[in-house]
């Protein structure tokens, strides 16, 4: 024990030990060097097996020391690793202009009397999705079979589960930071919650209350007075009219004046001088027809597939059909369906999305906004935060200009 001690305070005074060092009982000392902490040689007299003995006995001794430490220190490295992995989740690098968070105000001032349905706005794909863990339980109106896999093997499918839920890492607040300007958002009631407590859910119900993320987003928007910012409730889960009730009441309640009656012409202009803010599609139609300031679901291009090309080939199709009238979503997100995930257990939505950004930024590059009917609207990814998704699609707009 002694030892043990007298070796802790050598190497806390020394701060540390040199790189690639190996020692004898320690792996700190260079390889064949003698220890300082050897055993003392033994008096003369002694019996040599009584000194091979206790010396052997030492030797132990420091070697078992030895390991504990080494034991310790992996420990204490992996936990900082671990740290360091979750402050790169929490507060990801992105490399955006700081000006994206006040595009729609920089916007040149004959842009302010076109409709937002004919300008191109950035959106976020299943935009909640941030928050969900391992703790995240799977949708009670899920599929019956990932229920069952993830109740009787829970270490093995949750993980995987949650690798194939996951769209953004950015916060909500990051994500409008970033230029985004409309976001996904499927709201679900877990049905053993006996509260009014309402989730976001894809696959896995998130973390976070649907009521805390909604004063966040009011909070950004009292941050930028002039930003607009279109919230589409949709895919209800789980939802009866009471919950329905409770929504509407909390969205009212929090966004108050910010809210866009469904009869203005949403221009910038028009918004910019009533004080609006929030456009809330609804996506349940008798709600809607009770609430003024609720509009209807907006169409969205879902093209359920697992490859750009593919998806490309959807959008373009969709596209001679003619766009819709009003507001209207392309979405460039790909979605892999159960069958696909099993085939693909090492895989995950952020490596599949990764490996098709580059082709559908070039599609998104070759669009422009307008009232053809080829032109796009909205158009919402995952991961927006890569291969400059954002400041493409607010690119866009720059092809008005020119007309």
């Amino acid at each position: 024990m002694l030892l043990i001690t007298a070796r802790s305070a050598e190497r806390e005074a020394s701060g540390g030990a040199p790189p690639g060092g190996i020692r004898r009982g320690s792996f700190w000392d260079e390889p064949g060097s003698a220890s300082e902490d050897a055993p003392p040689v033994p008096a003369a007299g002694c019996s040599s097996l009584i000194f091979l003995l206790a010396r052997a006995a030492c030797e132990n001794m420091l070697l078992t020391s030895d390991l504990v430490w080494s034991q310790k220190l992996s420990r204490v490295r992996t936990s900082c690793k671990r740290r360091e992995e979750m402050k790169r989740k929490k507060a990801p690098l992105i490399p955006l202009c700081e000006e994206s968070a006040f595009w729609m105000s920089n916007l040149p001032a004959c842009l302010w009397s076109i409709p937002l349905s004919n300008l191109a706005l950035p959106g976020s794909h299943d935009a909640m999705t941030y928050s969900l863990d391992k703790s995240s339980e799977v949708s009670a109106n899920g599929s019956k079979l990932l229920q069952f896999m993830d109740k009787h093997m829970h270490c093995i499918i949750h993980p995987i589960i949650l690798r194939w839920s996951i769209t953004q890492v950015l916060t909500v607040s990051q994500q409008l930071d970033a230029g985004i300007r409309y976001l996904d958002l499927r709201v679900a009631h877990k049905p053993d919650d006996p509260s009014m407590n309402l989730h976001f859910v894809h696959m896995l119900y998130t973390t976070v209350i649907v009521e805390d993320a909604l004063w966040d987003i009011l909070g950004w928007l009292e941050a930028h007075p002039w930003e607009v910012v279109v919230l589409a409730f949709r895919n209800f889960d789980g939802l009866d009219e009471k919950h329905h009730c409770h929504l509407v009441s909390c969205i009212k309640r929090i966004f108050c004046c910010k809210l866009c009656p469904r009869k203005v012409v949403p221009t910038l202009q028009n918004l910019w001088s009533c004080g609006y803010q929030v456009i809330v599609s609804y996506d349940e139609e008798t709600q809607v027809q009770q609430h003024f300031d609720l509009w209807p679901a907006i169409p969205y291009w879902w093209g359920n597939k697992t490859t750009a090309q593919e998806l490309i080939q959807y959008l373009e199709k969709r596209k001679q059909g003619g766009r819709p009238a009003g507001l209207f979503v392309a979405g460039i997100n790909l979605t892999a369906d159960l069958g696909y995930i099993l085939a693909h257990l090492r895989g995950s939505l952020k490596k599949m999305t990764f490996r098709a950004l580059p082709f559908l930024n070039l599609w998104i590059k070759k669009q422009h906004p307008g009232l053809q009917q080829d032109c796009i609207n909205i158009i919402a990814g995952d991961f927006i935060e890569r291969n400059n998704f954002v400041e493409n699609v607010i690119g866009l707009n720059r092809k008005l200009l020119s007309k």
